[in-house]
């Protein structure tokens, strides 16, 4: 029989020793900052491929979880007389919470999959090899474009999905349940602050690192041809998920610590 404190040490060992493999490809990717040329052409290509190509689903995500947020808020705030604070429900919860983390899972789910798959491809058919062939860095190369082209557009798209769900709160509360538009209005202006934006926007960047170091390790870490890549592609949705949720929390914990909900 396995002694479970064997099997829970030989996880922790591999958890640890994945984390210092994502830590080294960030090292590197750093140096490639400081050291490397810019590759223009890639890095406009990647937020065409990451900010444009992703807004479909965003504006999409945003929107109906804003609808339903205030939906289900309006059903049970009407119970005790107080149903025109929706806005300001949905508004902090977009800021806060909601938007950076659905926006970050969906943005795993597309973008994440689709970065690990391209570089996985390329390492199993070995054209990872020949840009080190070419001397070319893989990581200046590959790594780096898609990093500055997701930090540079996912606070944007988050942007995006907080707006739509807010818009989307507001049909549905004022046209669909005829809150007065005025105490929605007042209660949304009213109770979201500059810190409520600048928190889901902090979240956005780290969420945006998070899906491209790890996408990218997927990839260049890839073996065994078709087989290996699509076990890559699916670890790096499921690991990068995993990931945001659970940073989120230590984030949430932190950044109200400096900003907390309701501070004037």
């Amino acid at each position: 029989m396995t002694n479970p404190f064997n099997l829970l040490g030989r996880l922790f060992l591999r958890a640890l020793a994945y984390l210092g493999q994502l830590a080294g490809l960030t090292a590197e990717i750093a140096t490639a900052i400081v050291k490397g040329s810019p590759r223009w052409r890639l890095l406009f290509r990647q937020i065409v491929a990451i900010g444009f190509g992703s807004q479909p689903v965003v504006i999409v995500t945003g929107a109906f979880t804003g609808a339903v947020l205030a939906a289900q808020s309006y059903f049970k705030f009407s119970e005790f007389g107080i149903e025109t604070t929706v806005g300001a429900v949905v508004s902090i919860a977009m800021c806060r919470e909601l938007g950076p983390v659905l926006t970050g899972l969906m943005v795993a789910g597309r973008v994440g999959a689709a970065m690990a798959a391209e570089i996985g491809i390329m390492k199993v058919t070995e054209q990872v090899d020949a840009l080190r062939a070419m001397a070319v860095h893989p990581v200046e190369y590959l790594v780096l474009p898609r990093t500055v082209g997701m930090v540079i557009s996912m606070p944007l798209l988050i942007a995006e999905a907080i707006m739509f769900g807010i818009i989307a709160s507001y049909i549905v509360s004022v046209h669909g349940f005829h809150i007065p538009e005025a105490w929605y209005n007042f209660h949304v202006r009213d109770n979201t602050e500059l810190e409520d934006i600048f928190i889901g926007m902090t979240k956005g960047l780290v969420f945006g690192f998070i899906i491209v170091i790890i996408s990218c390790h997927q990839g260049l870490t890839a073996t065994h041809g078709a087989v290996g890549v699509g076990k890559g592609t699916t670890s790096a949705v499921v690991i990068a998920s995993l990931f945001i949720l659970v940073v989120n929390f230590f984030l949430t914990l932190l950044l109200n610590f400096f900003y907390p909900l309701g501070a004037q």
